[in-house]
């Protein structure tokens, strides 16, 4: 292993990641890796990694290299993998843009949750389609203490349960995953909403992310919520043949939801990297406890 590890820090809406640059798949980003990477205070600090790579480079998206010549190999700030992450989307083709790697218009991310459809504005937000959300059937129920509210199941490549309340105060401090029910309903965890209403088209929300806590924002969180309000007002562009467009609050700014006839939902929202520097992997081996 190199004495230094590049590295960038970015965000989207205040979700924030580290960013590692891995063209060729070589650095070895272990669960407790990542996990120390993203500690607040012992590490660089994020609510999950980015791990740029080729995707001919990679196992997982080597099918995919014909699409997307870039793979968001995403991880969890617990380390664990995910499928899918909205603002990360934004956050690794803001990078990509930064490195020289692609200019603006139009690309493909190539994500766990399949080919992602992205388009980099000259200036300001970034566009990224979401593809379609998946309404399983079945009554969800999810908690905080001894309140219980009935949640939409909607799967947008990860599994997010939603429930719209009075207050966000109503979700609690979010330290611990919100209790949910069935357990069969999620049976690798959920990443859960709390939604209040702002105005017409125009929701708030708070939510815990599954392997990260209370984030700031989720890009996937935004996309379920904004398919859930609008099944909650009576709306399916699939069924009028309309768009329907929703501006959603998260604690740190605001994404634009525009779910189209076809199904395909697109997230519009801005995408930031802050700084960039170098890992010390001799600490990172004794971090992990992997010094030889």
């Amino acid at each position: 292993m190199s004495t230094r590890i590049a590295f960038l820090k970015g965000h989207g809406t205040e979700n924030d990641f580290v960013i590692v640059p891995d063209p060729e798949n070589a650095v070895d980003l272990s669960p407790a890796a990542v996990a120390a990477l993203c500690d607040r205070r012992a590490g660089i600090g994020g609510d999950g990694l980015l791990h740029v790579v080729r995707s001919a480079a990679h196992p997982e998206a080597a099918e995919m290299a014909g699409e997307a010549e870039w793979f968001m190999d995403y991880r969890n700030g617990d380390g664990s993998v995910a499928e899918m992450c909205g603002n990360g989307v934004r956050v690794f083709a803001r990078y990509l843009q930064r490195a020289g790697h692609v200019a603006e218009g139009d690309l493909a991310v190539a994500t766990r949750g399949g080919v992602k459809k992205v388009h980099i504005a000259k200036e300001g937000d970034i566009t990224v389609g979401m593809g379609r959300a998946l309404l399983p059937e079945g009554d969800v129920t999810v908690s905080v203490g001894e309140r219980s509210w009935p949640a939409r199941n909607v799967n947008m490549g990860n599994p997010h349960a939603v429930a719209f309340v009075a207050d966000l105060a109503d979700a609690g401090d979010l330290y611990a995953p919100p209790p949910f029910s069935p357990a069969s309903a999620y049976p690798d965890g959920v990443n859960v909403e709390f939604v209040v209403d702002r105005g017409p088209k125009h929701v708030a929300l708070r939510v815990h992310e599954r392997g990260s806590g209370e984030t700031r924002s989720c890009g996937t969180g935004a996309c379920a919520a904004a398919v859930a309000t609008a099944r909650r007002d009576g709306a399916d562009p699939a069924l009028t043949g309309t768009p329907v467009t929703y501006t959603v609050d998260v604690p740190g700014g605001t994404l634009v939801i525009t779910e189209h006839p076809d199904g395909e939902i697109e997230m519009t929202g801005p995408a930031v990297i802050v700084a960039e520097g170098g890992i010390d992997a001799e600490w990172l081996a004794r971090a992990t406890g992997s010094e030889t």
